[in-house]
């Protein structure tokens, strides 16, 4: 399965971020200051936080991280982490039926976007336009809740969505140096990428103009992809400016 396999954080306020993702999504973390890598049971994949008491925050929006996104087994996993985040008093954006999953939208401590989502089967993504935007009915969802619970031990590193200065840009990089399909061209602004056949391995858009954050702001710094056997390993940035490494 071609996939994300990390992803990378600067973060100033170790503390707040900690609280997040490992005391309320239940991530395990391994520290070796100022790194922190955090995991789920099954290993699936880490989100390394680097610890910088000094950086300033990223303002928002600007060229840089929009969000990441947690791929959940099912629906009824969505719903006891939705419901513990609620209980919990996260920062909650919004949700959407995407056609090829459910998502819910939150920020962490920093201002990071974090989606949690799951996907339909593949038998029942739309014909058409493979993604769209529709109303999640958050009620229908909790009612299959089994409580607040912590993420499920399955979890992975589903995709990430990036803001950035030029679309033809992004396509160049994502379409032409790495080989993904474009997945989706309906939505203005925006553009969408994958391996296999998968609704988006990275999204790209253009929403946050050309706005750039200081140089050493927390956010995003970079992330692993595990990539088909036609695409060369290699170390690249990409148009957002994260360091991006392909792994075979």
């Amino acid at each position: 399965m071609r996939r994300l396999l990390e992803l990378t954080l600067r973060v100033r306020d170790l503390k707040a971020q900690l609280a997040f993702y490992r005391d309320l999504l239940g991530l395990g973390v391994e520290a070796d200051p100022p790194r922190y890598r955090l995991t789920p049971e099954d290993g699936g994949f880490s989100l390394d936080l680097i610890h910088d008491p000094r950086a300033p925050l990223r303002p928002y929006p600007s060229v840089g991280l929009y969000h990441f996104a947690l791929l959940l087994p099912h629906r009824k996993a969505l719903a006891g982490v939705f419901q513990r985040l609620l209980e919990a008093g996260a920062h909650f954006e919004g949700a959407a039926d995407h056609g090829v999953s459910e998502a819910l939208y939150f920020r962490d401590p920093e201002g990071n976007g974090l989606e949690l989502y799951r996907d339909r089967p593949r038998g029942e993504w739309p014909q058409g336009p493979l993604m769209f935007t529709a109303p999640l009915s958050l009620a229908r969802l909790l009612r299959e809740s089994p409580g607040p619970s912590p993420l499920p031990p399955e979890t992975l590193l589903g995709h990430i969505h990036l803001h950035v200065p030029d679309l033809a840009e992004a396509e160049a990089f994502f379409s032409g140096t790495l080989g993904m399909a474009v997945t989706l061209r309906t939505y203005p602004g925006a553009l969408f990428f994958a391996w296999d056949g998968y609704h988006h391995h990275v999204g790209a858009n253009t929403w946050a103009g050309k706005r750039l954050a200081p140089e050493g702001s927390t956010g995003l710094l970079g992330y692993v992809l595990l990539a088909p056997p036609e695409v060369p390993p290699g170390r690249y940035r990409d148009p957002s400016g994260a360091r991006v490494e392909v792994v075979g």
